[in-house]
């Protein structure tokens, strides 16, 4: 930043991403994915909702949702309704490869919209958290 000893743009960005940072840090030291139970990671942009299960162990990802998915991206409905197909989706996809148990790592989101929705739709897709 070219702006020294001043309140200036670039370090109030340094400080939300430090925020953000703390807050997925705090979620990851308390989540973590086994064998056992896997965890699914959620992740929202402004437009778009993504998920996907995680053996953290070996380092590789299980099974993948988004609101991109073909199924779910010709359905033109409102964005918490698709969250909520995405979780349903990714318990349909991980139920076929047997995954059951996991544990959900909301990263620096919110428990509340559409990390909620997707919760939900997982929930009734069959996962056990």
């Amino acid at each position: 930043c070219e702006k020294k000893g001043r309140k200036g743009r670039c370090e109030i960005m340094e400080g939300k991403d430090a925020k953000r940072q703390k807050r997925r840090e705090r979620v990851r030291k308390k989540v973590y994915g086994t064998s056992d139970r896997l965890r699914l990671s959620a992740h929202r942009s402004v437009k778009h909702i993504y998920a996907q299960i995680i053996d953290d162990e070996k380092g590789h990802t299980l099974a993948v949702a988004s609101s991109l998915d073909k199924e779910i991206r010709e359905t033109n409905s409102p964005k918490r309704e698709e969250a909520k197909k995405v979780g349903e989706l990714l318990a349909k996809r991980s139920k076929e490869k047997g995954i059951e148990k996991v544990v959900f790592d909301r990263g620096f989101h919110p428990f509340s919209g559409r990390i909620k929705e997707l919760a939900i739709g997982a929930k009734e897709g069959g996962l056990i958290f």
